[in-house]
């Protein structure tokens, strides 16, 4: 195994980073519902993170840095990207959520990279538009294969990590599939099922 590629949302932080934005709102459950069917494979990502984010319109930004610097890391998060470095893995971070997590999350959880999207601002309010890299319910498959590439990585020397349908297109290109407390659409796909919070599990299953 060389590369190791998380999910973020419900995967390394113990919940939906939109969905404490929205609480920010008063519109949590809105968004959470939206939220739920788009990781259950119901609705297209693209389209349910376009809609989810419009809903956000007029939120504060530093709002935003705060919820973003305070979000509860899933138990075990660090020690095990910590032990996966340790064997030589490069650590890196999928998210179809927002880099203003995903960036200070890398500080502190240790991983070597993260791939994710941003909300769009003006006049420190949120716009409602977003843009990035992980867009697509194909996006992450296809970040994956571009890494591969670039560091002469197999999918079986992959490993990913994922809990949500937008985490398939990435299990397409992985020997080792964690589905982590997973949609029922994911653990279909895995090979490796984890239903305890706390990902250290991870480590007691590697061959």
């Amino acid at each position: 195994m060389r590369l190791c590629v998380f999910d973020f949302d419900s995967t390394l932080m113990d919940g939906e980073t939109i969905d404490f934005f929205a609480e920010a709102l008063g519109i949590r459950d809105e968004v959470a519902a939206i939220t739920d069917r788009a990781m259950n494979g119901e609705l297209d990502f693209f389209e349910s993170l376009q809609q989810r984010a419009k809903l956000l319109r007029g939120l504060d930004v530093n709002t935003v840095e705060r919820i973003s610097h305070n979000l509860p890391y899933m138990p075990g998060a660090k020690e095990t990207i910590a032990a996966l470095k340790s064997q030589g893995l490069t650590v890196v971070c999928f998210s179809g959520g927002f880099r203003s997590a995903t960036s200070y999350a890398k500080d502190m959880l240790g991983f070597d990279a993260d791939f994710s999207n941003a909300l769009h601002a003006k006049e420190g309010k949120l716009t409602g538009e977003v843009g990035g890299d992980m867009m697509f319910n194909w996006s992450k498959g296809d970040m994956l294969q571009r890494l591969q590439a670039l560091l002469d990585v197999s999918p079986e020397e992959t490993m990913v990590v994922g809990d949500g349908a937008n985490d398939l297109s990435m299990f397409k290109h992985a020997g080792t599939r964690v589905a982590f407390c997973a949609k029922d659409v994911l653990k279909k796909e895995a090979n490796i099922v984890i239903e305890n919070k706390d990902l250290r599990e991870i480590l007691g299953r590697l061959v």
